[in-house]
């Protein structure tokens, strides 16, 4: 059988991770990801890397149940194995809690915790100003090692990696059979989505040892997150903001917010400061088209477009982009038959 040239542009978690699943998935595939900007200089090496999936309006539930339970299953069995330190993967505890009392106390993904139930009122008068929290046991995933960890995974399934800037898909035609897109909000002028637009990301790494619990306010804005060796402490969701310098503001305010909810946190050493623009999209965009690049006709499948939402679903879209490409390449097979 002939070889399959795929190119997977981008290496964040979504690049790194569908880029593992094609050239572990498709033995017959020659797998090279192309970028111009590696770990520890990509946008999901400053994510917190905590799973907890957001919902999209028009994405089937069940997709996205699915998308989570894979990526979910797929760290769950790295924390639990000897990988874990140097993948920088943990089980992580701690309290997710709300201002008011949602609707659906109990979501979709609930049932992939450990140990998810309601917090006690004894709970929650530690959080005076908030009136409901869940407690559970989650997985979190700490990119600066987990990324390294991957591309080494890559290599070893026959994958390369190949630093340079994709300007368009028609440099990639001459080179490859198809091509996979995980550029992110690259996509906005690679493939010219106007769909997609940066949510600016701040936050704060400390040194806090003693914190051993997360703390997620359920408006996403205000968490924190003790890590393998540091906690990540945050943040802000800033849309349509490209400023990628250190707003002191948004620092003060980042600390006053964090303080209020765990008052140990006033102790604590600032070790850096990150700020980070996150692939906005009202949905992800996990779907095949197919593309004419320089006179021939090119199967080309995307993957992007997963806001702050990344580390919690790449495996899962990874699958889903696998999946695809198969179909690609089971169509180009019966093509060079005709």
């Amino acid at each position: 059988m002939k070889r399959v040239r795929v190119a997977v542009v981008g290496a964040g978690v979504v690049g790194f991770s569908t880029a593992v699943s094609i050239a572990e998935g498709l033995p017959f595939s020659s797998v090279t990801l192309v970028a111009d900007k590696f770990s520890p200089d990509t946008t999901s090496d400053g994510a917190a890397g905590i799973l907890y999936p957001g919902t999209f309006p028009d994405i089937p539930l069940e997709r996205q149940r699915r998308w989570f339970k894979d990526s979910f299953d797929h760290l769950l069995a790295i924390a639990q194995s000897e990988h874990a330190p140097e993948a920088g993967v943990m089980l992580s505890s701690g309290w997710q809690i709300f201002k008011e009392v949602p609707a659906d106390k109990k979501p979709h993904f609930s049932e992939c915790m450990f140990g998810f139930r309601f917090m006690t009122d004894e709970e929650m008068k530690r959080f005076p100003d908030h009136k409901f929290g869940q407690a559970f046991t989650t997985v979190k995933c700490e990119c600066s090692c987990y990324l390294p960890w991957l591309e080494n995974r890559l290599r070893k399934a026959g994958g390369q990696v190949e630093k340079r800037k994709v300007n368009s898909l028609h440099e990639l035609s001459p080179s490859y059979d198809l091509i996979v897109n995980c550029s992110g909000l690259g996509s906005k002028a690679l493939v010219h989505d106007s769909h997609v637009y940066p949510v600016r990301g701040q936050v704060l790494k400390v040194d806090a040892p003693w914190l051993k619990h997360f703390i997620r306010d359920a408006d996403g804005k205000t968490y924190i997150y003790p890590g393998i060796h540091s906690a990540t402490i945050g943040g802000t969701r800033q849309q349509d903001d490209w400023r990628l310098i250190a707003d002191q503001g948004d620092t003060k305010g980042i600390l006053e917010r964090c303080s209020k909810l765990e008052p140990s946190l006033s102790k604590a050493k600032v070790l850096s400061t990150w700020v980070g623009l996150r692939p906005g999209r009202k949905n992800p965009r996990v779907e095949r088209e197919v593309v004419q690049l320089l006179g021939k006709k090119v199967p080309v499948v995307h993957n992007y477009g997963h806001g702050g939402w990344g580390v919690t679903l790449a495996w899962g879209t990874a699958q889903d982009a696998l999946g695809l490409v198969r179909q690609c390449v089971r169509e180009m097979q019966l093509q060079a038959k005709l």
